[in-house]
């Protein structure tokens, strides 16, 4: 299989759940893997292969076979090529090119994790958007729940991320941060302006590099390690900036509790209602029989017509986006448990 350099985002517009990710995380995605080219007669992938990836095909023709037995060819542009390859795992069939194709492989983790975060950062903007009471902060809240500096929070702690932050006051004039001292904070501006002052070798005047404005993030190199300022802020006007201490952030990455049921105690609930939380494409695709469909991203305003007297089971394909659900609805009073392993677990 040969790989290429450059490819046209465009091919990507309609893969799922690929096509749910904001830009910044696509981009991350596409920064780790390539368009292959796989010739005629290659494999693809093969019956018994455990190797953690989704394959979609963009063009040309496979053959999916099942041991000895050719089961059926499928070409690019058929609706099911929206979706990845066969994707359980391990592999159930094997899959060689037909003629010269043109495939994508993406993590399965990574993927899966990014699409659970974009869609838990949807559910707490909207829930920042509906309470009144955070008018005058949804601006740097919405901001800063596209910053990558959480991308490693737990998707259910997001919400804990707005509330970890505090105000803090300041004048024209002040010094927020100095070049050359240890950080242990960082902070998001909720009002005001700041230059970034820098000196290249601590000794020179330190010159101005750069200002920021409203819902911009800086010092956040303190809370993943322990290197110094490589600048001093100093605040242009009076402001306020909403600061998180690095024990704070460290809370966010613990691992909050949820309860879960495997897919055979699941059955044991009869009078319980099954909720994917996935995205329309998805549950259309294949769904638990029965299910719900109310994906994470809008689950704010669908979760209203839920019966808080009944028991939800809510699941998506492997867990992640269904625990952050429960957390979620849970805080709102609601009887939930997450589907241990999730939609693809519980099919094979």
């Amino acid at each position: 299989m040969n790989k290429t350099e450059h490819f046209d985002k465009r091919y990507l517009n309609t893969l799922v759940p690929v096509n749910a990710l904001t830009l910044d995380h696509l981009d991350a995605l596409l920064r780790e893997c390539s368009i292959e080219v796989v010739c005629k007669g290659q494999v693809l992938f093969s019956e018994g292969d455990y190797d953690n990836n989704h394959v979609y095909l963009l063009s040309g023709s496979v053959g999916i076979w099942a041991g000895q037995d050719k089961l059926r060819v499928l070409n690019a542009n058929e609706p099911e090529c929206r979706f990845p390859l066969l994707h359980y795992q391990p592999r159930r069939e094997t899959v060689l090119a037909e003629q010269d194709c043109h495939i994508i492989r993406f993590n399965n983790d990574r993927l899966d994790g990014m699409v659970a975060w974009d869609q838990a950062c949807r559910y707490i903007a909207l829930s920042v958007s509906s309470d009144r009471s955070l008018d005058e902060d949804a601006q740097w809240m919405t901001t800063l729940l596209k910053s990558n500096l959480f991308y490693k929070v737990p998707p259910m702690n997001i919400g804990q991320i707005l509330n970890k932050f505090e105000p803090c006051y300041f004048s024209a004039g002040d010094t927020v941060i100095r070049q050359g001292e240890v950080g242990d904070c960082c902070y998001v501006i909720k009002e005001g302006l700041v230059k970034v002052m820098q000196s290249t070798d601590g000794k020179q005047a330190p010159q101005l590099v750069n200002e920021l404005g409203e819902g911009l993030c800086f010092g956040e190199d303190a809370l993943v390690n322990d290197a110094v300022r490589n600048a001093s802020i100093i605040m242009a006007t009076n402001g306020v900036l909403m600061r998180l201490d690095k024990k704070d952030f460290h809370l966010l990455l613990k691992m909050p509790q949820v309860q879960r049921l495997n897919f055979n105690q699941a059955k044991l609930e009869e009078a319980a209602v099954w909720v994917d939380v996935r995205s329309q494409d998805e549950y259309e695709n294949g769904h638990i029989e029965g299910a719900l469909n109310m994906p994470l991203d809008i689950l704010k305003l669908k979760s209203r017509m839920l019966n808080k007297a009944k028991l939800h089971i809510l699941y998506c394909n492997s867990g992640r986006r269904s625990d952050a659900a429960a957390h979620f609805l849970m805080a709102e009073g609601l009887n939930v448990v997450s589907l241990s392993g999730g939609f693809e677990h519980s099919a094979s």
